[in-house]
């Protein structure tokens, strides 16, 4: 299978090891791996800040950009819904249809079509896992508190196999960062305030590193603690299932 990489603007600009751990993680896994080196943004600021017209364009060329592949992958569960449930304003080609069915987030990529396997990884830390609100909601990849008694998830499944980990839950195991997008810069003081007590929550547990499927949250996260200098860290899913240390 010829497989493309979709690697969202914020993980090109500030944290381009995710990129670089999602390509070694699937090369591992015997995957071709592509690059179009033409791709730019799905699209979504556009859409979150109101202005979704204008983003017509923007996926029109991703469409043009990844027509070509069986798969498109990214570590961005974020971006994955936006191209899945957004590309339905655009004339529904059967090029579109095809892009919004075989553009996969990472992890259920590796689950749901490549079938779970080995993958070798080493990560002796004590780890919390932070469910994104489009990857548990919208992509499915976990059961929503207020449905279900249970934590499973894609994310615990996956992370449960590498080797020295321990992981630990939150108080409330899927509320929101405060992130979401636009919403970060236009509700400031409510955005910053979710996301100092979703840390306190992975601090009382005696949390090391908290990971998860979307760097966008992570990166807010990280935000706070290093202005606050909190003794606890953040990784992407990738980098961790990509570990050998």
């Amino acid at each position: 299978m010829k497989v493309a990489l979709f690697i969202p603007c914020y993980v090109d600009q500030f944290y381009p090891q995710v990129g670089v751990s999602t390509m070694e993680l699937l090369e591992k896994l015997g995957v071709d791996i592509f690059y179009p080196t033409d791709q730019t943004c799905c699209g979504q600021p556009m859409a979150n800040s109101g202005f979704e017209e204008y983003a017509k364009d923007t996926y029109s060329l991703f469409v043009k950009n990844f027509k070509a592949y069986d798969y498109v992958v990214s570590p961005s569960g974020s971006c994955v819904y936006h191209v899945r449930k957004h590309f339905d304003i655009i004339p529904q080609t059967n090029h579109v249809k095809d892009i919004r069915n075989k553009t996969f987030e990472l992890c259920d990529f590796i689950v749901n079509v490549l079938g779970n396997p080995e993958l070798g990884a080493s990560f002796p830390k004590k780890v919390g896992i932070h469910q994104s609100c489009h990857g548990l909601r919208g992509l499915r990849l976990g059961e929503c508190s207020e449905f279900s008694p249970h934590s499973n998830s894609i994310i615990k499944d996956m992370l449960l196999k590498v080797k020295g980990i321990e992981l630990s839950y939150p108080e409330r195991r899927d509320e929101c960062c405060g992130f979401g997008g636009t919403f970060a810069v236009l509700e400031e003081a409510i955005s910053v305030k979710m996301g100092k007590d979703r840390i306190n929550d992975f601090l009382e547990h005696g949390v090391e590193v908290i990971t998860g499927t979307d760097m966008s949250c992570l990166m807010h996260i990280d935000g706070i603690i290093k202005r606050n200098r909190l003794p606890i860290a953040i990784k992407h899913i990738a980098e961790i299932l990509n570990s050998s240390c």
